[in-house]
C-alpha cells in the first residue's frame, strides 16, 4: 500500500492555444503548469483536473499521449512521471426540482468516457469549452449517464454561499434533487470542516473530501486527502471513498473554517457582521449568508460517524511571514510543500528559516495558529 496526497479539485484557466476554460481561472493555469506545480513544487501524487470535458483539453491529453509523455493505466487516470491525473468536470444543475443552481463534480475513469460523456454533455450545454456551465438536463439523468460510464458523481463545495446544495438557504435534504444512492460523496468546501458538516445527519453516510477548487497554480493543494491506496488509479480512489481492499482516506487536512471567506455572515455594504437578513449596522439587505448560521440552521444530529481525522492546515502562504523568496528557500532544500509541511523536522526547518517560522509551521501542523475569521466573500487571516 502507499500513502498518497491528492487535490481532486483543479480547473484549467487556458487551454494551450490560450483559449479561456474557466474565466476566473488564472491565464497561467494551463493543463502544463498544472502538471509542473503539482509534482514538482506541491509534491501531489494525485490530481483531479475538473474541466476534463472541454474538447481542446480532451485533444491535448491525447497529444501528449500520443508523443508518449503520460500513458493511461489499466485502473483508471493518466500517468505523467510521478502523478496521476483523474478527469473530472465540474458543471451546474438548476432543474425543476431544484431552487438554486448547484455545482457538481463527475469523475470518469479513461479517456474514452470522457470522450462520450463531453459529446452528451454538448447537446445539453450551451458552451462545452467553458467550465462550470449550466446542463439542462434532469439532475437524477445526469446521475445516471454518470454511473452508466462507471464515474463518481459528487456535489461540490456544498456549503457555498452560491451555486452548492445546501448553501443558497432554500434547499433542505439531497434528496430534493439527486437520487441519494447515486452520490459517492461530498466536497465540504473552504468554509467548513467534517466536525460541522456532521451536524447534518443525511451526510452521515457519504465519505467527505476536502479539495482546494484551484483557480491558480499558488492554491493547489491548499486543501487535500492523504489515502492509503494500493496504487494511485481511479479504481483505488474509489475503493478509499468505500473503504474496501485496504483503500481507505487517512486523514482530510483542510483550512480552519475560520479562514474561509464565507465562514461569518457579512453585510456586503460595510462589511458588518451581520445577523438574520438585514445589517444591524447600515441597514443594508446585501447580507452574504456564512457557512456556520448555515449549517445552524440545517442541524439535525448530535451525534458523528467515525471518521478520519480533520486536520486544519494552513498554505505555506498564508502563514506570516514566509513570503516568496523564504518559500523558495524551502523548495530548494525539502523539494516539496509536502515534505515541508508533513516530512521535515523543526529542527531542519529552523535550520532553514529560523526558529520564529519554524515554530509557526509547528503550530499549524498542530492545528494551534490563532486567525481573525472571513466572511462576505473575504479570507480569513492567520495571526500567529
Amino acid at each position: 500500500m502507499q500513502h498518497i496526497f491528492a487535490d481532486f479539485h483543479i480547473h484549467i484557466g487556458r487551454t494551450a492555444s490560450g483559449k479561456p476554460v474557466k474565466i476566473t481561472g488564472s491565464n497561467s493555469l494551463t493543463l502544463s503548469n498544472i502538471l509542473t506545480e503539482s509534482s514538482e513544487r506541491k509534491g501531489l501524487d494525485m490530481i483531479g483536473i475538473i474541466d476534463c470535458h472541454v474538447p481542446e483539453v480532451i485533444q491535448e491529453l491525447d497529444n501528449r499521449i500520443l508523443v508518449g509523455e503520460g500513458h493511461e493505466l489499466h485502473n483508471g487516470g493518466i500517468r505523467f512521471g510521478s502523478l496521476t491525473l483523474i478527469l473530472g468536470t465540474e458543471f451546474e444543475i438548476y432543474d425543476q426540482n431544484c431552487n438554486g443552481p448547484i455545482h457538481v463534480l463527475v469523475y470518469l475513469p479513461k479517456l474514452a468516457q470522457m470522450k462520450h460523456f463531453s459529446e452528451w454533455l454538448s447537446a445539453r450545454m450551451k458552451n462545452i469549452n467553458l467550465s462550470s456551465q449550466r446542463i439542462y438536463e434532469d439532475a437524477i439523468v445526469i446521475q445516471k449517464k454518470a454511473k452508466e460510464l462507471g464515474g463518481l458523481f459528487i456535489p461540490a463545495h456544498i456549503f457555498t454561499p452560491f451555486k452548492s446544495l445546501y448553501g443558497k438557504g432554500v434547499m433542505q435534504s439531497i434528496s430534493e434533487v439527486f437520487d441519494p444512492t447515486r452520490i459517492d460523496a461530498v466536497e465540504l468546501g473552504l468554509s467548513s470542516n467534517t466536525m460541522m458538516a456532521d451536524q447534518i445527519e443525511e451526510l452521515h453516510e457519504y465519505p467527505f473530501l476536502t479539495n482546494s477548487d484551484a483557480h491558480s497554480t499558488p492554491k493547489i493543494a491548499r486543501e487535500y486527502q492523504h489515502m492509503l491506496l494500493a496504487a494511485p488509479t481511479f479504481t483505488d480512489w474509489k475503493n478509499a471513498l468505500k473503504g474496501i481492499d485496504g483503500c481507505e482516506i487517512i486523514a482530510n487536512y483542510g483550512l480552519n473554517p475560520e479562514l474561509g471567506k464565507y465562514y461569518e455572515t457579512i453585510c456586503s455594504d460595510c462589511n458588518s457582521t451581520a445577523e438574520g437578513n438585514q445589517c444591524m449596522e447600515c441597514g443594508s439587505k446585501h447580507v452574504v449568508k456564512g457557512v456556520s448560521n448555515r449549517i445552524n440552521e440545517l442541524s439535525s444530529s448530535s451525534s458523528s460517524p467515525t471518521r478520519p481525522p480533520y486536520i486544519h492546515h494552513v498554505p505555506l502562504e498564508f502563514i506570516p511571514g514566509i513570503g516568496p523568496k523564504t518559500l523558495e528557500r524551502l523548495l530548494d532544500y525539502f523539494g516539496t510543500e509536502m515534505n515541508i509541511l508533513h516530512r521535515a523536522s523543526k529542527e531542519e526547518l529552523t535550520s532553514i528559516v529560523g526558529d520564529k517560522l519554524a515554530h509557526l509551521i509547528e503550530l499549524s501542523r498542530n492545528g494551534e495558529l490563532i486567525f481573525k475569521q472571513g466572511g462576505g466573500g473575504t479570507y480569513g487571516k492567520v495571526i500567529g
